[in-house]
C-alpha cells in the first residue's frame, strides 16, 4: 500500500467526498478515484460506499483510516529527527482561530515568535460552527476553538491540548440599571433586549439557557459573532450580550461593565486542535508551548470581573 493512497482515504473520510478531498490534495477526481480503487484492491474488501452525495467509508475503510493517522505519526517523527539533526526550526505553521481568540492570539504569538526566533506562522480567522473547528485541522496546523462546557467533546480523529476554561459573563452598558450589581441571576435579565450569535455557534446555547430559567424567551435583537462589534453595541446601553472574560480587552470599552453569573455557571472551554501527526513536528509544538504561555498570561491579567463570593449569593 501507498501513502498516498492511504492519504486519500483520510481525506475522502474527513472531508466527506471524492472531489472536496481532490481539492484539498491537489490532484483531480479522477486521481482519488484511482488511488482508492488500487487501495481496494489491496485490501481484498470494499473501503467506501456511497451515502446519498457523501462517501463513507466501510467498517474496513475505517480501520485502515485509523491505520493511516499511525503511519502518518510516524513519518512526521522521521521528519522531525531529520529537521533535529539539520537545526531546522524555521518550518512555517498555519493557525487558524475563531474572532476572539485571534485578536487575542495572533499579536502576541507573532511578537513572541519574532523575539525567540521561533517558527514563522501564517495567521487565517475561520469563525466556524462549533462542530466544524475538527475538520479545520485537515487544512491547518493549529486550530484555535471553542465549545461550550456541557456540549459534545471533541471528535476522536483530532488531537486535543486543552488551553482554559473560560467563563462567560453578562456585558451591560456603565449606565445601565444593573450596572453596580456584583453578580446575578436569569430572573434579573427579564426583558433586556440581546446581542446573540449567529445561529450554530457555541453561545447561541448558553444564551438560551438563561432565558429558559428565567421563564421567558430572550429577545434576540441583534446577532453578532464578532466581540468587539458586540461590546461597542452594549456600551450604547440599549442591549445586554454574553462576553467572555478573558479574551476580550476591556481596556478598549471604557463604558462596558462585565458582571459574573451566579447561577447558571456559564462558560466555554478554549482548546488547540491538530492532526495527531502535527504534534510531532517540532514547530508545530513550540507554536503550540507558545499558545499555551499566553493563555496563562491572560487569564492572569488584571481588571477582571470579581469573582462571586458567599456572601453575594
Amino acid at each position: 500500500m501507498e501513502i498516498s493512497q492511504l492519504r486519500a482515504l483520510r481525506e475522502v473520510h474527513d472531508r466527506g467526498s471524492i472531489a472536496a478531498a481532490a481539492e484539498a490534495m491537489g490532484v483531480t477526481a479522477s486521481s482519488i478515484s484511482q488511488q482508492l480503487a488500487a487501495l481496494q484492491r489491496k485490501a481484498g474488501t470494499a473501503l467506501t460506499y456511497k451515502l446519498g452525495r457523501r462517501t463513507v467509508l466501510t467498517a474496513a475503510g475505517l480501520a485502515l483510516r485509523a491505520a493511516t493517522v499511525e503511519v502518518e505519526i510516524a513519518l512526521a517523527r522521521v521528519e522531525s529527527a531529520v529537521e533535529s539533526f539539520k537545526g531546522n526550526t524555521q518550518e512555517s505553521v498555519s493557525v487558524a482561530a475563531f474572532h476572539s481568540a485571534g485578536l487575542a492570539f495572533f499579536g502576541p504569538l507573532e511578537r513572541t515568535l519574532l523575539a525567540e526566533g521561533g517558527p514563522p506562522v501564517q495567521f487565517l480567522d475561520q469563525d466556524v460552527a462549533q462542530q466544524d473547528f475538527a475538520l479545520l485541522t485537515a487544512d491547518y496546523d493549529v486550530v484555535l476553538a471553542h465549545r461550550r462546557t456541557n456540549s459534545a467533546p471533541w471528535p476522536t480523529s483530532v488531537r486535543v491540548t486543552p488551553l482554559a476554561y473560560e467563563p462567560l459573563d453578562i456585558a451591560v452598558s456603565a449606565g445601565h440599571r444593573l450596572a453596580q450589581r456584583k453578580s446575578l441571576t436569569p430572573q434579573d435579565l427579564r426583558g433586556e433586549r440581546w446581542i446573540s450569535v449567529h445561529q450554530g455557534f457555541p453561545l447561541e446555547g448558553a444564551i438560551e439557557m438563561i432565558g429558559t430559567i428565567a421563564g421567558e424567551e430572550i429577545d434576540v435583537a441583534h446577532r453578532i459573532n464578532e466581540f468587539f462589534v458586540a461590546a461597542s453595541l452594549v456600551e450604547q446601553g440599549g442591549c445586554v450580550s454574553l462576553m467572555p472574560r478573558y479574551l476580550v480587552d476591556q481596556s478598549y470599552f471604557s463604558e462596558l461593565v462585565l458582571i459574573p453569573l451566579r447561577e447558571p455557571r456559564l462558560g466555554r472551554r478554549i482548546d488547540i486542535l491538530t492532526r495527531p501527526e502535527a504534534m510531532e513536528r517540532s514547530s508545530v509544538a513550540h507554536v503550540v508551548k507558545s499558545l499555551q504561555r499566553i493563555m496563562e498570561e491572560l487569564v492572569d491579567a488584571p481588571a477582571r470581573p470579581r469573582p462571586i463570593l458567599l456572601e453575594d449569593a
